[in-house]
């Protein structure tokens, strides 16, 4: 509210200033006219002493006063600046109304959004009324609540999904410390088999926490980048994954053309693999992972296709959240993290994802980064 009320007093003197310079003007306006002006007729004075001069007007003869002449400038120029003066009060006090009507609208909205907090960031200002700045300001600070309504709704839900992510292995690896201390007739190829099945179970928790750190590293916009050869690192990709292809006996088909974008070699990388991976992980024996990168149309262009269970088209969208997955299998590696960190980096880069359900079954996921120049 002192804000508020300091912003009032400018804008009061404002406009009280602004009356008053233009009265000013006016009355130099005036001055400077009045100068231009023929003296004022009177009668003949009673003796000659009081006479300026004699001017001839039709036939007769006129006598003008000195004294009438001055008292007449002097008139002129005195009411206006009465008038002046009268106004400056009366100009202060239109400004006050003024101002107070002009700043109503931003201190209801202040009142407000002082009143909204994360346990009532559902509510809205919704102005209503025709469409001014105010109200297009309004609906701009709405679109900014809605947004941010998302954003810590999404929130939640990660969070709660990853307490309950990483809270499997912790319980896995507590009762795999446990089960030899119980069985009193245990030996040292139990404690040695629970070892190794520990450390699968770190191996997984690690690659879990690894995946966390890439999905929030890469959430936010990189400016700039470098140049960075999306055709190679889809043939490195697909070349460090050629023994797992073949142990799901899984069939590549790829085509790989020149397409150049800017970026971060490393997490364009991730995104390709985790593409990869996911075409190779949810598919059928004896299937098909497709890879296609090309340039059109101004952007560098990344589809990766797979074979595999049907994906009912309205479930696509929820495979890009984070620890969404089809179906749910324990300890199978998979964290359903993959999808949204395709999706982050992309966001990250510009780019735009496309993803559909194949009507055989599978997925095809096209990514569209802009394309970067040939240097």
């Amino acid at each position: 509210m002192i804000r508020s009320n300091r912003l009032r007093w400018r804008l009061t003197l404002f406009y009280s200033l602004v009356t008053f310079l233009s009265g000013l003007a006016l009355l130099a306006i005036v001055i400077g006219l009045s100068r231009s002006l023929p003296p004022a007729d009177g009668p003949a004075p009673p003796h000659a002493a009081a006479v300026d001069r004699q001017l001839p007007a039709r036939g007769a003869t006129v006598y003008i006063a000195r004294g009438a002449d001055e008292n007449y400038r002097k008139n002129l120029i005195l009411v206006p600046g009465l008038a002046l003066l009268i106004m400056v009060p009366i100009s202060f006090g239109a400004g006050w109304v003024i101002a107070g009507r002009i700043l109503r609208p931003v201190r209801t909205m202040t009142d407000s959004l002082q009143r909204i907090s994360g346990r009532n960031v559902h509510e809205r200002l919704a102005v209503a009324g025709p469409r001014t700045e105010f109200k297009d300001l309004a609906d701009t600070i709405d679109g900014l609540l809605g947004r941010l309504e998302a954003a810590l709704e999404g929130h939640k839900r990660f969070v709660a999904n990853a307490a309950h992510e990483l809270r499997t292995p912790l319980t896995v690896e507590h009762a795999l410390l446990e089960e030899p201390l119980i069985d009193e007739g245990a030996t040292a190829e139990d404690f040695r088999a629970n070892f190794e099945r520990l450390l699968a179970v770190n191996r997984r928790r690690g690659a879990l926490l690894e995946s966390l750190l890439t999905l929030a590293g890469s959430e936010s916009a990189r400016d700039g980048g470098v140049p960075v050869r999306l055709d190679a690192v889809a043939a490195t990709a697909l070349a460090d994954r050629r023994g797992e292809l073949e142990r799901h006996d899984l069939r590549l088909d790829s085509t790989l053309r020149p397409a150049l974008l800017a970026g971060d070699p490393m997490l364009v990388a991730r995104l390709v693999a985790n593409l990869c991976d996911n075409a190779i992980h949810y598919n059928r024996p004896g299937g098909t992972v497709e890879v296609t990168v090309r340039t059109l149309d101004g952007h560098a262009r990344l589809i990766v296709a797979n074979t595999g269970p049907p994906v009912p088209p309205d479930e696509v969208d929820r495979l890009f959240e984070p620890f969404q997955r089809l179906q749910r299998i324990a300890d199978d590696g998979h964290h359903g993290l993959g999808l949204s960190i395709v999706r982050a980096i992309a966001t990250a880069h510009g780019a735009t994802i496309h993803a559909g359900a194949r009507t055989g079954g599978g997925l095809t996921v096209e990514v569209l980064f802009p394309a970067a120049e040939h240097g």
